[in-house]
């Protein structure tokens, strides 16, 4: 079956630097377009970044963009989201998402499998 799994996500101050990675299984993950939501405690998920299938475009939330970038290896099946110049706001669960022929990146609904998350702690 299809896995997603995350890991890389731990605690970190103010400023400092995390890279997540989620790797799949179980999928033709080249065919996959992929994506990055959080969600932080009583609020609802939200689009982070995402990356096409062939790593040749990318978008990001306004909250994160100059500071968070994603990337994908296609050899390793694996999807990376590289974290700078964290702050407070960013502490949340961070989940992977597998779609295909996405139209609405930013939309949860439009992907097909998820990870189970990994939580991201930034202390002021």
């Amino acid at each position: 079956q299809v896995q997603l799994v995350e890991s890389g996500g731990g605690l970190v101050q103010a400023g400092g630097s995390l890279r997540l990675s989620c790797a799949a299984s179980g999928l033709t993950f080249s065919r996959y377009d992929m994506g990055w939501f959080r969600q932080a405690p009583g609020k609802e998920r939200e689009f982070v970044a995402a990356i096409n299938r062939r790593a040749g475009g990318t978008d990001y939330a306004d909250s994160v963009k100059g500071r968070f970038t994603a990337s994908r290896d296609n050899a390793k099946n694996t999807v990376y989201l590289q974290m700078n110049s964290l702050k407070p706001e960013d502490t949340a669960i961070y989940y992977c998402a597998a779609g295909r022929g996405l139209t609405a990146w930013m939309t949860s609904r439009e992907y097909d499998y998820w990870g189970q998350g990994t939580q991201v702690t930034v202390s002021s």
